[in-house]
């Protein structure tokens, strides 16, 4: 919690006020502010002395808000594609639109494959088919996490590449499905937020 100007403790503060950047004893620190119609807000609360600023309070809260607000529209999120080693490939167009779409809004994309069954004897196919998701998505994204095997799933990650070096390859994909059932197939879809 920020402290603000009777409620500050320490005896000294260092004030930064416009160009100056002064050790000063609290209690003057605060007339200094009084006068300037404006509060003692602490800053840097651990700092010996305290370092403190002469602003409105209001307003250093307000920009608090605003810079809390942008950091959290940045957050990415990891969007999840689920293939498999027969799968048809229009089967496969549709996953890699969906994938692009995904790269195109910005989130990172985890692509796992399963094998189930004797298909589990063929890891090598397995390998194959993920060199080729990279090579498709390669105008979209770029290889985080390689591909590695993990019990029975081959995984890897991407990121997308900035928007103006993106360019989409399997979009005309989608165009037949309407809205509705992209926005309803999306539940098999799983989200995580990146820290």
């Amino acid at each position: 919690m920020t402290r603000v100007n009777h409620r500050i403790r320490a005896r000294e503060v260092r004030v930064v006020h416009g160009e100056k950047n002064v050790v000063m004893d609290t209690r003057e620190a605060i007339k200094l502010a009084k006068n300037a119609g404006m509060d003692l807000v602490e800053i840097a609360g651990n700092a010996t002395p305290p370092v403190c600023r002469i602003i409105e309070y209001g307003k250093y809260k307000y920009e608090l808000s605003k810079k809390k607000k942008a950091s959290e529209t940045h957050k990415q999120k990891t969007k999840e594609i689920q293939l498999r080693i027969a799968i048809d490939e229009h089967d496969y167009g549709i996953k890699l639109a969906r994938a692009e779409r995904f790269l195109g809004q910005g989130d990172k994309l985890h692509v796992q494959l399963r094998f189930r069954g004797r298909e589990n004897a063929h890891r090598n196919l397995g390998f194959d088919m993920m060199k080729k998701v990279c090579e498709d998505l390669a105008t979209m994204g770029k290889v985080d996490v390689r591909p590695n095997l993990k019990g029975r799933r081959i995984s890897m990650t991407l990121s997308p590449l900035p928007k103006p070096q993106q360019e989409r390859k399997f979009g005309r994909h989608l165009e037949h499905i309407s809205e509705e059932a992209l926005e309803a197939d999306e539940g098999d879809v799983d989200e995580h937020v990146d820290e």
